[in-house]
């Protein structure tokens, strides 16, 4: 199969450069990507059935330290890939896309159904020989066992055809729901026509609706893109109530306005392809299915979970609605707070309870300066050291690279790709993507990984400022960044964020709290326009104000977890509005708030597998964070040398060569306790 053609193809050829090589961006194509992966594949196939067939007894290194080895090509392509799936979107792209989603879906199928691969696997699981085998090589003999069996391998041969026939088709839609949703925050947008309608707008996010509105070639003032990192800020600042409804609208409404982009259809069919996996798999429904390889494991611990803290949050909410309602009375509105008025009126009341302006805070939060606070955070933390490179090639114009080095010994220990701004063919939100796994495999590897934000980039000639919400994604982000960089392992398969879901989420969110201690504020938090430091009194009101709007942000969260679980619990035919609808009202769901991710936008679940059944993890892994950063309190604070130590060793190194539960119990000497969040979020603990 190496045809003239597939020897010239880019994609194909080995990374080379400095760091073990870099991916070469500056020869990609969109038209490489379909030879590219179908000669991949079938190297990686051969290669499988090449550890299947060997006539040898099983032995771990014919097996599974060959399965690790395996597919290195397909590897690289597929992170490339990815790369141009989340942030060069475009029609020429999809098509692609639409075609690839299914075969590459399909390797996992070839490589869980083949019979004799499993009977390997199985024979060395079970073998006295395990024992021989040292700690990290009997976790990796144990995870391969488990994903075989979990995914099917000792089905019959007509279930497995099932199964592959579904996941195939699940891919395909998966796809089909990212570019819908793509679509309906690409193509939506508010029109601002007149000054009136900048009412109540900071003047840095005022100018970048106007450079949005010159972007996209519109012959009106200004416009805000139907992306939360546009529509929350406006929400929180517009003076005019009706362009907030329209706002707010076009945002919870994307994927739900019955035209060519309505995604009801497409994750319905999800819902059921699911369900009908999960029987055929052995399981009553697909939440069972997803957590048999979790933390939670039982969808009833989640569920109680939830509700543990669904309560004092509701009743915070509460209050804070009430609080939000006299303001609206004193200043005479006839209405009562709708969803399009929280954010506005909460920013209201923040001001008035504590003297604090989201604004005023706004204007020590430079995007670039608290880059720098997060390398000063690691390196203070975790020895690292950050240097900037101009030589690697980058996908978009506004990507930069840094090395991430031992501060001490000056050893290089990965890559950190960073891309900040928002635009057009760039899925919304914020992530951290690993291209290229650290191992010692076969010599040491080094990570690659990526921070992707949609931070609204504005006028160049001015510094771009962020909210104190979009600081703490930032700094959320950057802690799955160190989880990766930080591994140290041998087998890629058990490298840095390879861990379960429901833990995964605890490194990115312990790294939240490092924003607001004084040493990151004092040295990082400078004025726009002055370089002055935050005063002492607003670091003070900011330290009063922490919880301020927890209820919000849990009900808005929480309430989402809960109609995930349950859509995943069901095996019937949904409605996703009248189902929606229905979870919501058993809840008792504040009407002033409305889920974090409605179901018909819902890309955490329905763009991938990835949390599906799974959006309880931020609340799971949020447990684990509040009770490791009150092992800091305990100890001499936010930079206890010896408590970041421990952290470094039983967490961010080791990646999942030991169980989920013993490595934080390595690191905390004990299982966490619930009630340190609810002190975390300021919320009632009962005695």
């Amino acid at each position: 199969m190496k045809t003239e053609s597939n020897l010239d193809n880019p994609l194909l050829k080995d990374w080379s450069g400095p760091y073990g090589g870099v991916p070469d961006f500056n020869s990609y194509k969109v038209s490489d990507f379909k030879l590219a992966i179908e000669f991949a594949i079938k190297e990686k196939l051969d290669e499988i059935d090449a550890i299947a067939n060997n006539p040898e007894a099983p032995t771990f290194d014919n097996t599974i330290k060959a399965l690790e080895l395996s597919g290195e090509k397909l590897d690289r392509i597929h992170a490339i890939y990815g790369i141009y799936r989340s942030n060069l979107s475009t029609p020429e792209f999809n098509v692609v896309d639409t075609e690839m989603s299914p075969k590459l879906a399909e390797i996992n199928d070839k490589l869980y159904q083949n019979g004799r691969l499993f009977s390997r696997i199985e024979s060395l699981y079970k073998s006295e020989g395990k024992k021989d085998l040292d700690k990290e090589q009997q976790r990796l003999l144990w995870l391969y066992y488990t994903d075989f069996v979990r995914e099917g391998a000792e089905l019959n041969e007509q279930e497995k055809e099932k199964v592959a026939k579904i996941n195939q088709e699940l891919a395909t839609l998966f796809t089909s729901f990212s570019q819908k949703l793509l679509a309906e925050e690409n193509d939506q947008y508010i029109k601002l026509e007149t000054e009136a309608d900048f009412d109540g707008l900071p003047e840095e996010f005022k100018n970048a609706a106007i450079a949005e509105a010159k972007e996209r070639n519109l012959n009106i003032l200004g416009c805000i893109g139907n992306t939360r990192s546009s529509i929350e800020p406006f929400l929180t600042f517009s003076n005019r109530r009706n362009l907030r409804e329209k706002a707010f609208e076009i945002f919870v409404k994307r994927g739900d306005n019955k035209n060519e982009n309505d995604t009801n259809e497409t994750l319905v069919s999800i819902l059921k392809l699911r369900a009908e996996k999960a029987k055929i798999l052995g399981f009553d429904n697909f939440a069972q299915w997803s957590l048999s390889n979790k933390m939670a494991k039982d969808p009833q611990k989640t569920l109680e979970l939830m509700e543990s803290v669904w309560k004092p949050a509701v009743e915070k909410v509460k209050n804070d609605v009430s609080a939000m309602q006299e303001m609206v009375d004193r200043e005479g509105g006839n209405f009562k707070i709708q969803p399009w008025d929280y954010r506005f009126y909460a920013e209201k009341v923040r001001k008035a309870q504590y003297d604090l302006d989201q604004n005023e805070i706004k204007q020590y939060l430079q995007l670039e300066n608290l880059r720098e606070g997060m390398f000063w955070t690691a390196g203070e933390l975790f020895d690292l050291g950050f240097k900037q490179l101009f030589d690697v090639p980058v996908y978009h114009a506004d990507v930069r690279v840094w090395e991430v080095n031992n501060r001490t010994t000056g050893e290089p220990i990965g890559l950190w790709y960073f891309d900040p701004y928002a635009r057009v063919g760039k899925r919304s939100g914020a992530w951290m993507n690993s291209h290229r796994d650290q191992q010692k495999i076969n010599g040491k590897t080094l990570p690659i990984v990526s921070n992707n934000c949609n931070f609204i980039k504005g006028n160049s000639k001015e510094p771009v400022l962020i909210s104190w919400d979009d600081a703490t994604t930032l700094f959320h982000e950057f802690g799955h960044a160190l989880h990766g960089l930080c591994s140290n392992v041998t087998y890629p398969s058990l490298s840095g964020t390879s861990v379960a879901r429901d833990y995964v989420e605890f490194p990115s969110q312990l790294l939240e709290h490092w924003l607001a201690v004084p040493e990151v504020l004092n040295k990082f938090a400078l004025h726009y326009k002055t370089n002055e430091p935050l005063s002492q009194s607003l670091v003070e009101r900011i330290g009063k104000a922490a919880n301020f709007n927890e209820g919000f942000a849990t009900v808005e969260t929480i309430s989402s977890s809960f109609v995930d679980m349950k859509l995943h619990l069901t095996t019937e035919t949904v409605d996703p509005d009248a189902f929606e609808d229905k979870i919501l009202n058993e809840i008792n769901m504040p009407a002033e708030i409305v889920m974090r991710h409605r179901i018909p936008q819902f890309a955490h679940i329905f763009s991938s597998d990835g949390y599906a059944a799974g959006y309880y993890s931020y609340l799971w892994a949020d447990v684990i964070n509040a009770d490791a950063y009150e092992a800091f309190l305990e100890g001499n604070g936010p930079f206890d040398k010896k408590v970041s130590e421990r952290l470094y060793k039983a967490v961010l190194s080791v990646g999942n060569t030991i169980d989920n539960e013993e490595m934080y119990e390595n690191f905390r000497g004990q299982a966490p306790k619930s009630d340190a969040l609810m002190r975390a979020r300021n919320f009632p603990v009962e005695s």
